[in-house]
């Protein structure tokens, strides 16, 4: 079944728990916060139920279940003893489309209670639909720990903030983004900011961030999302995510990224990935036209550098030949980075003092083409600093055999590395004689980086 997480509120509203005992003295402890008007009804009611339906003041029947109680009921909570009663009041709450939850009966359920976390106005629920209550406990807890202390304080900040917003802030693209930083400062400070500091920051936005998005409502904005975690991105980036009205987007990058563009966002997935494409480059770059000629702001989403082999100057070469106004926000290349979440700098002081970067996918992108027609090995084979092979994994033992050829040392340090969106890695470390093998035995995953040179030996 496909139970989706609907919020109600019950404020008010009529609700039934059929049984006194343990699990009906819970459900009531989970529903008390959200104001229904509870009744319990039945034949024997536990001492702690009662006591706790007494402080709270709800109404407490003591006698078997009755049809009549059904009536004027918004919900109902199956939970005695008596599986056959249980499984009666299921039919008769189905019958008279009132919503019912059977204790221990998925099926007979037509809603079911989440693993509950609540902060004053916060509420998440989580839900396995039936398969493990266990997981979803484990989760409520994770999730309850890294609630903010003064939640409720947050929530009513940001909700008069709205008001405040919506007087300084015409734009509603704009006052999106502002107040979705400005949940997103407060949610990592535990903080809400005074009067005064209020208004300096929405100052600030309004006097910065308008102006920076005005230039950028039109036409098409290149970013670069960084390589593996999506809080690698610029925060210019991101901003532009945020304003965009269409989001065109690679494989290669954290799928997290997405949920910063705005509901009415446009989300288009090309799928550009090495060896694996599902759109091809002119297809891409004829689609970014059409999506900027029919207004406001397309943002072009690559991993890492649009201008790092990512072929971001053949879409800017596009869009200006069309006359669309077209704009470049850098990334953080995986040249650099992926090397040094693995610990291996790209330059050392009195180890390298430069470093290469070099494609190690044909210039026809054809895996079968020979890797020596595209790059000129007895050029790399003579630098001195370290040589970044990007997009190369096909092409590993071909290219360690022809530096070899060429006159690099077979002892020559080299890694392959791996990152994830987690921006973990999986490296191999070797020499050019046996890298090829040793990753292949590691079985590193693609995309993967090249890295050859004394760095890799200085950890």
């Amino acid at each position: 079944m496909g139970y989706f997480p609907f919020f109600m509120d019950i404020e008010g509203k009529n609700g039934l728990i059929a049984g006194g005992g343990r699990i009906a003295l819970h459900k009531l402890q989970k529903l008390l916060p959200f104001g229904a008007k509870l009744m319990v009804v039945a034949p024997r009611i536990s001492e702690e139920l009662e006591q706790f339906a007494r402080q709270n003041d709800i109404c407490v029947i003591n006698r078997k279940f009755e049809t009549k109680d059904l009536t004027d009921m918004c919900f109902v909570i199956a939970a005695s003893d008596d599986g056959e009663v249980n499984a009666e009041i299921g039919r008769l709450c189905r019958e008279k489309g009132i919503l019912v939850n059977v204790v221990d009966d998925k099926e007979a359920c037509s809603f079911i209670f989440p693993s509950l976390v609540k902060a004053g106005r916060l509420s998440i629920g989580i839900s396995t639909e039936g398969a493990s209550p266990e997981v979803a406990a484990s989760l409520r807890t994770q999730i309850a720990s890294i609630i903010p202390a003064d939640m409720d304080t947050i929530l009513d900040y940001l909700d008069r903030l709205r008001l405040l917003a919506k007087e300084y802030i015409k734009d509603s693209g704009s006052r999106a983004a502002f107040l979705k930083d400005m949940a997103r400062t407060c949610m990592d400070r535990n903080v809400v900011f005074d009067g005064q500091e209020t208004m300096r920051q929405l100052e600030k936005y309004v006097q910065v961030e308008e102006l920076e998005c005005a230039k950028v409502l039109e036409g098409v904005l290149l970013v670069g999302a960084g390589c593996g975690c999506y809080d690698l991105i610029t925060l210019k980036g991101l901003r532009a995510i945020r304003s965009a009205r269409v989001l065109v987007y690679d494989d290669l990058i954290d799928q997290r990224l997405l949920e910063h563009a705005s509901e009415s966002c446009e989300l288009v997935y090309v799928g550009k990935r090495s060896g694996r494409h599902s759109m091809r480059q002119g297809q891409i770059n004829a689609l970014l036209v059409q999506k900027a000629q029919e207004g406001g702001l397309v943002v072009r989403l690559k991993g890492g550098d649009p201008f790092v082999f990512g072929r971001g100057m053949e879409e800017l070469t596009a869009l200006e030949r069309e006359g669309i106004p077209v704009q470049y926000i850098p990334g953080i290349t995986s040249c650099i980075a992926v090397p040094a979440f693995a610990g291996i700098p790209v330059t050392h002081r009195e180890v390298s003092r430069s470093f290469h970067v070099i494609t190690g996918h044909t210039a026809a992108g054809n895996q079968d083409r020979d890797l020596a027609e595209d790059i000129d090995f007895s050029l790399l084979a003579r630098l001195e600093g370290t040589i970044v092979f990007l997009m190369g994994y096909a092409h590993l033992a071909q290219i360690a055999e022809e530096l070899m050829r060429a006159g690099k040392e077979a002892f020559t340090p080299a890694a392959v590395i791996h990152g994830d969106f987690d921006s973990t890695v999986a490296a191999v470390r070797g020499t050019l004689s046996d890298i090829a093998e040793k990753a292949e035995e590691a079985q590193i995953q693609t995309p993967a980086v090249i890295v050859v040179g004394n760095v890799v030996d200085i950890v």
